[in-house]
């Protein structure tokens, strides 16, 4: 598999806006620019592995990408949320 440039750029976007988009919904978890773009993109893996074994397929193109990373991202925040406080939400 070879990423070209513009590949590399888009996954960094899709990153960054699911990891923004996931900040938002699971408020008090930011992780900086950084943090959020590397979040997006674990999440968008965690997505990218999760929704076919569960049969799950929503949108197409661009916006499915950024809904399953979104959703992905979301997901770990939440497991890394529940671990730091020990727990407790």
């Amino acid at each position: 598999m070879q990423l070209s440039g513009e590949s590399i750029l888009i996954i960094l976007l899709v990153g960054l806006i699911a990891g923004w988009l996931a900040g938002l919904v699971v408020q008090g978890t930011g992780f900086g620019l950084i943090g959020d773009i590397a979040i997006g993109i674990v999440g968008a893996l965690i997505a990218s592995w999760l929704f076919p074994k569960l049969g799950i397929r929503l949108g197409t193109g661009l916006l499915r990408q950024i809904i399953d990373a979104t959703i992905g991202a979301i997901l770990l925040l939440v497991i890394v949320r529940l671990v730091r406080r020990g727990g407790r939400w």
